[in-house]
Formats: structure tokens, C-alpha cells, sequence
């Protein structure tokens, strides 16, 4: 199927759209009850995730973090000579998506660029997005004067890349230093896990198209393969690596991706395959709540506990290459004719969401027969899904 180019010529802003995060202990909850929202969970239930939150203090670093990357991509883009303003918006806190809607249309800007803070293609991380903005629009009566296009996913991009490269590669001379031969290291490369369902319906699923859908995994697939691929001639022995999962929540009669990064540690321990675990988070941009608890505090634990030595990579943060590729992303959307950048075998991603991509939400499926890619096309489809939920309850 062959995707429709953006009109790139008009953008005159930029948003950085994230997923938010607590900023005090009362905040918790509130925060938590928005990222469960329409799914029924109890607050007896949130207070089971609010205890990783709450052992850090109540605040969560993802907000700093994402203001911190917003100052260097604006020297970046500064030094390209690229005058964009940077709008910061979150899904589930302060500063929300539609206080920077209302901020950026009350300066006059119509022709939006978003940059999200999730490099791989899923509901979640990618359609999810797209539904915020359309529902903010919706609300602010702007879906006719703001325009918000999102930018593909970034797995691909060596800027994401290769600073965990570099962090595998230091691992493993650390490790090797302490006595453990890289033959006796198992790589984790670790990402969030989804429902099953979500990652079935990632990525476009054209009928009779067997090779398409199950983007999140595929994706993760190729950025793993890549960063194993830098290492190659560096290292005397390749250490076996595996994709595992973590920050499993929901039901647990929903099938998630597995395995867990802790069952696999234990699973490692108990066969004796390995000494030491190397965990790459590379679903993540930024070492947030869920790497420094799921990661650094629980993995850690579980290594530590079965005796085996443990490093974990940084996420890019900040890294000046991860920088430099968002400020690529940017380029690469005002100049339509400048190609875009992408080292893994999957090849850049389209920004223009195929048909059925991506479409499952709170366990429902759009029809098979609708392909809803516009803002305007999502916030009619909205408003219909939520007329059908007060239908159903009343």
C-alpha cells in the first residue's frame, strides 16, 4: 500500500509529546487513575504500581528529563539554523497535551510537528498519541485550524542507536575486567511489554498481507540485531542476547508479551547458562520511573539474589547523537527531497498511519473495512467509541 506524502512545507512549530509523570506524592494517584482511565481499575489496585513512584519520593524524573532533552534540541536546532518554537505536552500529567494546543494556537501557529517520546510503532506508543491530539483539538473547537502531524517511528536511527552500542560495548569490557569472559554474559535487551493483541495489531495489516502487523516486536527485533551487529568486530566472542519484557500491568488474564527480564535472569541463573546479565533498555528514550525500579532496582535484585553480576545500560537522555537525530527528524520533515535516515533492514517508517494500523484500544478493533488516519477522521471515530460506551452503560 502506498502512503500519501506529507505537506511538509508549512510547519511552523514543534511538539514534544510525552507520556507524563507524577511530580509529588499526592500527585500519584490522580496521574495513575489518567493512565488507567476507561479501564475500570480500582485505586486499591494503582496503589500496587503507585509503591515504585511513592519509593521515589512521589516524583517522577521522566518530566526533567523531557525538559532537559528540549533545551539541547533547541541549541541543536539553533545551530542548524532551524527557528522552530518547542511546545511541551504530556498525555497523563502536567503539562498537558492541551495546554500546549491552546499555547501554540494563541501564538499563531496552525502547522504542527510532533516528536514523541517512543520509538516504536504500537498503540501505545504511536496511535494513542494521535488520539490525544485529536481529542484536544476536538475539545478546543481547532480541528479545522490546527493541523498535528506525528513523525515515524525512530528505532531505526543510528542517533537512537549508537549510544547503546557504546553502552553494551563498556558493559562487556567491564564485565570482562572483573573476570567474566563474554562468553559467559547473556545480553537482555529489555522494552515494555504490551498485550499480545496490541503487538498483532502494530503496524499496518493489509488482507491477505501475512508479513505485515506485529511492528512492536519486529522493530525491537531489528534494533537489537543492529546494535549486536556494531559489536561484532570488537568483541572475540558474540554473547548470546534475547528481547525480554517488562512493567507488565492489566489484567492478568490478558496475554502480555513475555518473557519478563526477572524470569529470564532466574531462568539464566538456574541453567547455569550465563554469570552475568548486560540489560539494555533500548524500548525506552530516557531512564524514567519504569527503568530505575523494573531495572535497577528489581532486575538488580534478582541478579544479586541469584549470584550473577548485572550492568544496565543507559538510555540515550540526552546523548548528543540522540539529540542530533531528533533535530534529523525535524529536517527531514522541511525538506521533503532529503532522505531519511535508517540503518536497520526494516527501512524508515512511513508518518501516515496505514490502513487498520495500530487500531486496538481499551481491547476493541476499528472495523476492518475503515481506515481512520486523519485527526479529523480519529476524533469522529472517538466520539462515536465513547457514544457506544454511554450507550452500552446506560
Amino acid at each position: 500500500m502506498t502512503i500519501p506524502p506529507l505537506d511538509t512545507t508549512q510547519y511552523d512549530a514543534i511538539l514534544f509529546a510525552s507520556f507524563g509523570g507524577p511530580e509529588g506524592q499526592d500527585d500519584v494517584i490522580p496521574f495513575l487513575r489518567n493512565v488507567t482511565a476507561g479501564r475500570g481499575v480500582p485505586d486499591e489496585r494503582l496503589e500496587e504500581v503507585a509503591g515504585h513512584y511513592r519509593a521515589l519520593g512521589g516524583r517522577s524524573p521522566i518530566t526533567a528529563q523531557n525538559r532537559a532533552m528540549i533545551a539541547a534540541l533547541r541549541t541543536e536546532l539553533a545551530s542548524r539554523e532551524i527557528d522552530l518554537p518547542i511546545y511541551f505536552g504530556n498525555r497523563n500529567w502536567e503539562p498537558y497535551t492541551a495546554e500546549a494546543v491552546s499555547a501554540l494556537h494563541a501564538d499563531g501557529h496552525r502547522r504542527v510537528l510532533a516528536l514523541l517520546t517512543s520509538a516504536y510503532s504500537s498503540y501505545s506508543g504511536c496511535r494513542q498519541y494521535r488520539e490525544d491530539f485529536a481529542r484536544r483539538l476536538d475539545e478546543a473547537d481547532l480541528l479545522d485550524e490546527v493541523t498535528i502531524d506525528t513523525s515515524g517511528s525512530y528505532f531505526n536511527h543510528p542517533g537512537f542507536l549508537a549510544p547503546l552500542v557504546d553502552g553494551v560495548r563498556t558493559a562487556l569490557s567491564d564485565l570482562e575486567r572483573a573476570g567474566h569472559d563474554t562468553d559467559q554474559v547473556r545480553v537482555l535487551f529489555s522494552t515494555h511489554s504490551i498485550p499480545t493483541a496490541m503487538n498483532d495489531a502494530s503496524g499496518p495489516v493489509t488482507p491477505g498481507d501475512q508479513e505485515q502487523g506485529d511492528w512492536y516486536v519486529r522493530q525491537h527485533l531489528a534494533a537489537c540485531r543492529y546494535v549486536m551487529d556494531q559489536l561484532h568486530d570488537d568483541l572475540p566472542v558474540e554473547p548470546a542476547w534475547e528481547l525480554v519484557y517488562q512493567s507488565r500491568s492489566g489484567s492478568p488474564h490478558t496475554p502480555w508479551l513475555e518473557p519478563d527480564v526477572n524470569d529470564v535472569i532466574e531462568r539464566i541463573a538456574e541453567d547455569g547458562s550465563a554469570e552475568a546479565v548486560v540489560v539494555v533498555p533500548i524500548g525506552f528514550v530516557s531512564d524514567h520511573v519504569e527503568v530505575i525500579w523494573d531495572l535497577d532496582t528489581e532486575a538488580k535484585e534478582t541478579a544479586e539474589q541469584k549470584q550473577l553480576a548485572f550492568r544496565r545500560v543507559a538510555t540515550p537522555g540526552t546523548d548528543p547523537r540522540f539529540i542530533a537525530a531528533l533535530a534529523d527528524i525535524v529536517a527531514e520533515h522541511l525538506d521533503p527531497s532529503r532522505e531519511r535516515v535508517a540503518v536497520t533492514e526494516l527501512g524508515a517508517v512511513e508518518d501516515v498511519c496505514g490502513h487498520n494500523c495500530c487500531q486496538v484500544d481499551a481491547g476493541t478493533a476499528v472495523p476492518a473495512e475503515r481506515s481512520v488516519n486523519t485527526l479529523v477522521e480519529i476524533a469522529a471515530h472517538l466520539r462515536e467509541r465513547e457514544a457506544a460506551a454511554v450507550g452500552v452503560s446506560s
